[in-house]
């Protein structure tokens, strides 16, 4: 029956990487102006991510739920980056191709983890997943067998990487149809970002 909690933590894990975020707008990104390969490298590290976030969220869940509900200011700042940064890939000009130079290459591993710890949407929808296993004689907290608790992450870390590969795929279907598929990226993800804040945005007034 343990292997029950394996396939929770799959499915559990696929739902909060199904929304567009910024490890899967890094995938998309990554895929579409370099390859798959680089892709991949994020997704390790996120998924990586996803289980220490999803394992905080387990180990306090009410207090991260407190927190969030008593510092709205966290979530208004995440909106108006959201609009920023999305407003500045939308209106940003197409460069010109010029001779490549020898530059430092930014981690993707790194890039992967970052993105993926530094996301509190993430950890408040683990809060709430607990929140709702629990409710359902699920249970699942840190004096779980050691077994059910490495299913259970291992379950998580697959889902992730499998989510965002998937969005890999799909990205390099779309680039072997588009061309001038760098500029045409920068104003899809500007659009994306700008739509998550406006949701964020939408929740915050609503709630």
């Amino acid at each position: 029956m343990i292997i029950v909690y394996f396939i929770i933590g799959i499915m559990a894990s696929v739902l909060s990487a199904l929304p567009l975020g910024a490890s899967n707008i890094a995938v998309i990104n990554t895929t579409l102006k370099q390859n798959a390969k680089q892709a991949f490298k994020i997704a390790i590290t996120a998924g990586i991510a996803e289980v220490i976030l999803s394992y905080y969220a387990l180990h306090c869940n009410m207090v991260v739920k407190d927190f969030f509900n008593n510092n709205l200011w966290v979530q208004y700042i995440i909106v108006c980056l959201l609009f920023i940064i999305g407003g500045f890939l939308f209106f940003k000009k197409q460069s010109e191709k010029q001779p490549k130079k020898r530059k430092l290459t930014q981690s993707k591993y790194a890039t992967g983890f970052v993105l993926g710890i530094i996301n509190p949407p993430v950890l408040i929808y683990w809060v709430i997943a607990f929140g709702i296993l629990n409710n359902n004689d699920i249970m699942l907290s840190l004096q779980s067998s050691f077994s059910v608790l490495f299913l259970f992450f291992f379950g998580v870390y697959i889902g992730k990487l499998l989510t965002l590969y998937i969005y890999s795929r799909i990205s390099i279907t779309i680039k072997n149809k588009v061309q001038n598929i760098t500029f045409l990226i920068n104003r899809v993800t500007g659009v994306l970002l700008v739509f998550i804040g406006f949701v964020q945005a939408i929740k915050l007034y609503i709630l």
